[in-house]
């Protein structure tokens, strides 16, 4: 029987060596910009960039810590800034049905500065309509009408009281109304007692005028409503030829400056006319008060404010969006609702964003795991998709479980690449399950967990310079990076490999930078990385350690020497989280 000879348990360990690497420390290399050892992720994330077709949405599969999100965001960026910068997208009033307010797409930060502008309308809006109303000009005209009805309506009454008079009658006007008396010789209205002596043909000639009279003052009354309508039409039409003057110049301005935009032109018109139809209302408003974000108060006046729903005017690119929390209302956008005397009451300027919305024209990055933790969020996602547009409604009503009077605004449309990062195990099995998903997400990303070792050493270095400067710590020499590799290689669990895990060997840098602060030490070096080492494992160990006692101590009982028939020992390696040892058997 050959017995194999035994190796020190340094020369199980593949030793790294970065002699010929040309750096002292971490601070002499630069900081790495493209992923390590995952060839097949980047194509794969080429090839759904650069298809731009419905349905070449991307999942990116991989372990978790194995830096997916930092390659997707890493590689998206840089694209992004390459792609024109989508447009802003505001909500504004319907005037024809408030219950569907419209949508104005316009270029990119141009609709905050649509927003102001209106804001600064409405607020002087009050101030123009009624410097229009009280001037002269205006109240001379409203003059001519009235006096011109009220001239008619005399002279109507002058012909019938010139009758009355030449029958020896009179009219009365009283607070009920015009009435008809009987006049004396002198001229004086004749009392009824008088009236009662008169011979009775006298009394029923008198009667018969009066009764004739009556009638023909009541035919001539019948006119005064018609030109009382007459009349209101005429002024009505004053005032709107007055608020269309006064309010033709800012509108003008205004629209001078969105020549372009041919959307926001009718918008502008729609806004003259109906400021034209509601300036009572607008001059019956309270004034504006300038505090709280939203000064515009008095709803006669909201209704001319812009929702700007997404502002890109800080945009540079296509934006890359990462939804943390993507619940149906963060992805989708949602409808607020404000308590006005008691009662939940909503419009246009209450209409929040989505992620949708605001990755619309560039990327969204999700989770897979969170957003199939929340209700309706990925089956809103695959209408959204689908549809090719994004529609703000409530989970209850999308659903169809109940029916309210509430805003139905008009859906945004959609154009955006959406990157899912999510476990192997969750791709698998939304592929055999949900029958739409490879139809929506064509491009799968797969990360391995282990990369190649030979000719990654060097680059290797530079992925823990680069955690070094973004976390802000002291730099590794030489040694310390070497160490680095060979925990990386132990991670694996293969001499060969290297671990992708990008956040553990994070996690390893940054302690090992906790222990050479702890030693005043400037540089970070091998016995400092190798004290994070230990110390993770102390931290860990407590199960391994008490069954290497009972082993010790002949609880477990291994036998070592000699031989037995059907009697093999061996170890097996216990996992438990991140740690992992073994155990005789």
């Amino acid at each position: 029987m050959v017995i194999p000879k035994p190796i020190d348990v340094y020369e199980a360990r593949r030793r790294a060596d970065l002699s010929g690497a040309g750096f002292e420390t971490t601070a002499d290399l630069e900081v790495l910009t493209t992923s390590i050892g995952q060839p097949r992720a980047v194509e794969a994330l080429k090839l759904g960039v650069g298809i731009d077709t419905d349905g070449y949405n991307i999942f990116v599969l991989g372990p978790p810590a194995s830096g997916r999100h930092a390659l997707a965001e890493s590689f998206l960026e840089p694209v992004a800034a390459t792609r024109p910068t989508p447009p802003d997208w505001c909500y504004v009033h319907n005037f024809e049905d408030a219950r569907k307010p419209r949508l104005l797409e316009l270029a990119a930060g141009t609709g905050e500065r649509l927003r102001r502008e209106l804001e600064k309308l409405a607020e002087e809006l009050r101030t123009v309509l009624a410097t229009a109303l009280e001037s002269d000009e205006y109240q001379t005209r409203r003059q001519i009408v009235d006096e011109e009805y009220k001239t008619l309506t005399e002279k109507l009454f002058g012909e019938v009281e010139e009758e009355a008079r030449k029958r020896g009658l009179a009219l009365l006007r009283t607070p009920m109304g015009v009435a008809v008396a009987p006049l004396k010789e002198n001229g004086e209205i004749a009392p009824p007692e008088e009236f009662q002596k008169l011979p009775e043909e006298e009394r029923k000639r008198i009667q018969e005028s009066v009764e004739e009279l009556q009638e023909q003052l009541r035919k001539s009354l019948d006119q005064a409503p018609r030109w009382e309508r007459e009349r209101q039409e005429r002024l009505r039409q004053l005032n709107n030829e007055v608020v269309e003057a006064a309010i033709r110049p800012p509108i003008d301005e205004l629209k001078s400056h969105y020549q372009e935009h041919a959307n926001v032109l009718a918008y502008l018109d729609a806004v003259r006319q109906d400021v034209i139809e509601k300036h009572a209302d607008i001059l019956q408003a309270p004034p504006p008060t300038p505090a709280g974000p939203q000064r515009i108060a008095d709803l006669a006046l909201r209704r001319y404010h812009v929702n700007v729903l997404v502002d890109n005017s800080g945009t540079r690119g296509a934006p890359v969006i990462y939804e943390n929390n993507p619940t149906y209302a963060n992805l989708v956008g949602r409808v607020e609702h404000v308590a006005r005397e008691g009662v939940l009451t909503t419009d246009f300027t209450l209409i929040k964003a989505g992620a949708l919305q605001r990755a619309n024209g560039g990327y969204l990055i999700l989770d897979a795991r969170r957003i199939l933790q929340q209700p309706f969020a990925y089956d809103a996602l695959k209408r959204a998709l689908q549809s090719g547009e994004v529609r703000i409604e409530s989970p209850a009503e999308a659903l169809s479980l109940i029916t309210t009077i509430t805003l139905e605004p008009e859906p945004v449309p959609l154009d955006v690449k959406v990157v899912i990062i999510g476990e192997p195990q969750l791709y698998y099995l939304l592929t055999q399950y949900d029958p739409d998903f490879e139809k929506l997400f064509k491009i799968p990303a797969d990360l391995d967990a282990e990369i190649d070792r030979d000719g990654a050493e060097p680059l290797y270095a530079r992925l823990v310079a680069t955690l070094v400067k973004e976390r802000a710590l002291r730099p590794f020499d030489r040694s310390a990076v070497e160490r680095v590799i060979e925990e990386s290689a132990r991670m694996a669990g293969d001499a060969s490999k290297l671990s992708s895990k990008v956040e553990d060997i994070g996690d390893l840098v940054r302690e090992s930078d906790y222990w050479a602060g702890q030693a005043e030490a400037p540089v970070v070096d091998r016995e400092h990385v190798e004290r994070a080492v230990e110390a993770r494992i102390f931290r860990l160990d407590r199960l391994r350690e008490r069954m290497q006692e009972m082993t010790l101590r002949d609880l477990i009982y291994i036998d070592t020497d000699g031989a037995r028939v059907g009697q093999v020992n061996g170890l097996s390696v216990i996992s438990l989280g991140n740690f992992m040892f073994g155990r005789p058997t």
